[in-house]
């Protein structure tokens, strides 16, 4: 579950992601208080990745997802707007 924190520097939330389920179709991402789906067959990256370095995601400048593991980087955008992003992605 996705969860929003307090700084102790001026007050500002800090926004986290996490994975919360890894099945055979995909993985259940929550960033920045929303649900996202990734299907295997769009981001193959995970398909094959170790469980502990799939769940291992960091949200950075509260859009940019970041596996660094995995060396994968994504935008909140893409996932929310993926009409905008017509690439398929391949490993």
């Amino acid at each position: 579950m996705s969860t929003n924190k307090k700084s102790a520097t001026l007050g500002t939330s800090i926004l986290t992601a996490e994975v919360s389920n890894i099945s055979a179709d995909g993985l259940l991402l929550v960033a920045a208080g929303r649900d996202y789906f990734l299907p295997h067959d769009q981001y193959p990256w995970f398909q094959a990745a170790p469980v502990e370095k799939v769940f291992n995601v960091q949200l950075l400048h509260g859009h940019h997802l970041h596996w660094p593991e995995l060396d994968v980087d994504l935008e909140l955008d893409g996932l929310e707007n993926p009409d905008q992003y017509p690439l398929i992605a391949k490993h």
